[in-house]
């Protein structure tokens, strides 16, 4: 039983968020298939999927996964968690992109709090995108590390007080930004680095990884290890799986082992959810996968050219995530619900995720998603948006 008066503060902490309209709830969904979901009620075409391309619903990654079932992983990685599925799958990533060795973490969350909150008071400094993730922001806000943010993806703002001193300084950004769809400035990002010899660089390639690049490799495909020391991966995006992982050098792979609590007190990812990820990532790298990424691109330009068309003012670049920002919580909340009327899942979001007057649909296209449905999207958001006007 919790203390009446712990049990008051958390009541009134809800009540205001009720009062704001930003309460989260819990909702089940069941996925139909790769581009579909039911309520318990009736289907609707998913757009808030960050499954890019489909991989979660793929032969190779379900068998790879119903093959490798038959045990969980019984520890940590420490202790017996760490099986012959996980050392393939960290070689696998680690030659692949390019990095001396991968650390496994049973979430991207995990990987990315644990990275900062371990190495980040060995830093002078630790430059933050304003945008970055709450998981790269929490990780900083450790004690005993001294960080800041700077505007998105201005560089330069922070140029000066770098060479103030050739301590060392650990920039952190991300690959595409989760909220808003935008890609990393890489031309910018490397012009401080190669000016800047006391500049580390950390990239969440949370939303990049399988999507981005000629064979779906990101960053990696841009930036070798010596520029950008720390690349964090999400295997629930492009993979269709779930967790994540660190990709580095050798020596700050085995200094995460032993001194991140993250690491050594989670229990490990299930061998089979480790042999799924593998299998996702030989299909990333794969003439298929290739295509997939193709059938995406030509999904984003179909969706961006339809709104164009019918004057919607989304934001976003070439990614798989489009946001039509509305302001108001209220607003963003009655277009999520009468797109959900006309039978597209479309999610609201509000602050804290993102900041107070910039209520947003962040719409996500994916691979599997036909022509129809897009259209189906874009009408039925150009009816909603028009009606709240």
């Amino acid at each position: 039983m919790t203390h009446p008066a712990v049990e008051q503060v958390m009541a009134e902490a809800l009540a205001l968020r009720e009062q704001q309209q930003r309460q989260r709830s819990l909702q089940v969904l069941q996925p139909v298939s790769a581009r579909e979901v039911h309520d318990g009620t009736r289907h609707y075409l998913n757009f808030s999927s960050n499954d890019y391309l489909g991989l979660s619903h793929h032969a190779q990654v379900l068998g790879a996964f119903q093959q490798a079932r038959l045990t969980g992983s019984r520890g940590s990685p420490l202790v017996t968690g760490y099986t012959d599925a996980h050392h393939y799958l960290a070689a696998q990533l680690a030659e692949l992109l390019g990095r001396e060795k991968v650390v496994l973490f049973s979430s991207a969350f995990a990987a990315n709090h644990g990275v900062l909150a371990t190495v980040g008071k060995f830093y002078r400094q630790l430059w933050l995108d304003r945008l970055a993730h709450a998981s790269l922001l929490q990780g900083a806000q450790q004690r005993n590390i001294r960080w800041r943010r700077f505007a998105h993806q201005k560089f330069h703002l922070c140029a000066d007080a770098i060479t103030q001193t050739e301590a060392p300084q650990l920039l952190v950004t991300e690959s595409v930004f989760s909220m808003d769809g935008d890609a990393l400035d890489t031309n910018g990002l490397q012009h401080m680095l190669d000016q800047h010899p006391q500049l580390d660089a950390m990239i969440d390639d949370a939303h990049g990884f399988g999507v981005m690049g000629a064979h779906g490799l990101s960053i990696a495909e841009q930036f070798e290890q010596r520029d950008v020391g720390i690349l964090s991966l999400a295997f629930g995006k492009a993979c269709g799986v779930a967790g994540g992982a660190i990709a580095t050098d050798a020596n700050l792979a085995e200094f995460l082992i032993n001194f991140c609590p993250e690491y050594i007190y989670s229990t490990a990812m299930p061998p089979a959810q480790a042999a799924a990820i593998s299998a996702a990532v030989k299909v990333i790298v794969s003439a298929e996968g290739h295509q997939l990424r193709q059938r995406l691109s030509e999904n984003v330009a179909l969706f961006r050219s339809l709104c164009r068309q019918l004057g919607l003012p989304v934001r976003g670049g070439e990614q798989a995530i489009q946001t039509l920002i509305v302001g108001e919580d209220a607003h963003a909340l009655q277009l999520s619900d009468e797109l959900r009327q006309q039978g597209c899942w479309c999610s609201a979001i509000r602050p804290p995720t993102v900041p107070d007057g910039m209520a947003r649909l962040r719409i996500t296209l994916t691979a599997m998603h036909q022509r129809q449905d897009i259209a189906a999207l874009v009408n039925a958001l150009a009816r909603a948006w028009q009606e709240s006007l």
